[in-house]
């Protein structure tokens, strides 16, 4: 039997599925945290909170610091998966862009937006 060469539309669909659940709740928390970030947040105790003032005076600043990490990593996560999605249409989702085999599902399922092997990640890793 021939290796697959790509995943079928029925996949390709399953697989949206799950990136477009992931995406969703990817942008709320990018949302949440950039609340936050820019003191939207309602929820904030500042004023009520005795304890507050008494911390560090550059423990606000890494906060906001932390936040915006934070805020990046979603950013760079929700880019991902829009191209995942992207690729979705094209019908290249789930092949490795360095093997042109396809990436196993359970891969696929636990980091919706990959697009090397683990073979391939996991070498890119190691000192050559």
């Amino acid at each position: 039997m021939a290796e697959k060469k790509r995943y079928t539309d029925k996949e390709l669909e399953e697989f949206r599925q799950l990136i477009e659940e992931k995406l969703a709740i990817a942008q709320s928390d990018y949302e949440k945290t950039m609340d936050r970030v820019m003191n939207r947040d309602s929820n904030e105790a500042d004023d009520t909170a005795p304890t507050y003032h008494s911390l560090e005076e550059g423990s606000e600043t890494q906060s906001k610091e932390q936040l915006m990490a934070m805020a990046m990593r979603q950013q760079k996560f929700i880019t991902g998966l829009k191209a995942a999605l992207v690729r979705i249409e094209n019908k290249t989702y789930g092949i490795c862009r360095e093997t042109g085999k396809l990436i196993p599902k359970e891969r696929l399922r636990a980091v919706p937006h990959a697009t090397l092997s683990i073979e391939v990640k996991n070498d890119r890793r190691r000192p050559h």
